[in-house]
């Protein structure tokens, strides 16, 4: 039986290490197949999002192994043939006060940095630019208040005009993506027009509620440019899975550009980025 318990022992541990010593591999702002940690972070809350899970994960690593050590211990120690007569006794001040004390210690220790947290992801005092959000069955609509107040719809890319040449991918591209400078400090104002939805970039550290009648509020630094997904974390009917936010991370003087362009007209950010490669190449 002591083998038995030792070899079990032995196996949790080591899938605890391969846990940590595993890494994501996962692509920017993407997520890839058997991933099992959090994108890498491409904004101030999102790095402290992440820092806060490590913490949380070291502290209930300790403890689940501290129980399991434990439960090894007291099955070797007390099972029926290696203590045939057990002991009687029912109380121990000591030990009460102990399994008392030192969860509140860790309670208190995880509430500290988690109530900072909470504080600083809720809302920028002094955006630099607002982005309003607004959910619909099954789209987004993306306006600009600051930039002229022009605004355009996001459809998925069905699946079979998925394009891979050009980097897109099946139930995250969309025919619009919605366009961000780095940088930049960005509040967000979402809202829905019929069901609830929920506005969620993983790799922002952005979930906020889209409701009808109702401006909820985040914000976003957006860190590194790239390409950057998410989808509606909330359910909303038959088209839930098919309500992809596709966000595309310029440099400052590109978004300047693009405004430009697509507040005479809009144009969507890939075309413009074509246009723009094909000018500059007739150019060159």
């Amino acid at each position: 039986m002591s083998k038995n318990i030792l070899s079990t022992a032995i196996v949790s541990l080591a899938i605890t290490l391969i846990m940590f010593a595993v890494p994501a591999f996962a692509e920017s702002g993407a997520p890839v197949e058997w991933g099992h940690n959090l994108q890498d972070p491409a904004s101030p809350v999102m790095s402290r999002i992440t820092e806060f899970h490590n913490m949380l994960l070291w502290i209930i690593t300790a403890i689940s192994v501290f129980v399991l050590l434990l439960l090894i211990f007291i099955m070797a120690r007390y099972n029926s043939k290696a203590n045939p007569k057990p002991s009687d006794f029912t109380h121990n001040t000591l030990i009460e006060v102990i399994w008392t004390v030192v969860p509140v210690v860790i309670l208190v220790i995880i509430a500290i940095p988690s109530m900072k947290l909470l504080y600083y992801s809720d809302r920028m005092e002094n955006p630099d630019m607002t982005v309003k959000v607004v959910g619909y069955q099954w789209y987004w609509g993306y306006e600009y208040p600051d930039q002229g107040e022009f605004s355009y719809m996001s459809y998925m890319v069905p699946e079979d005009e998925i394009n891979v040449a050009e980097g897109q991918k099946r139930l995250l591209s969309t025919d619009n993506p919605l366009v961000l400078p780095v940088d930049t400090n960005i509040e967000f104002h979402v809202t829905a027009a019929d069901v609830l939805h929920s506005f969620a970039v993983p790799a922002f550290g952005v979930k906020v509620d889209a409701v009808p009648g109702r401006l909820n509020e985040t914000w976003t630094r957006i860190e590194k440019p790239g390409v950057y997904y998410g989808q509606c974390s909330e359910l909303c009917g038959k088209g839930h899975a098919y309500m992809p936010i596709e966000i595309h991370a310029v440099s400052k003087k590109e978004f300047e550009a693009w405004v430009k362009e697509a507040k005479k007209n809009f144009v969507s950010y890939p075309d413009f980025k074509k246009r723009t490669e094909l000018a500059n190449a007739e150019d060159f």
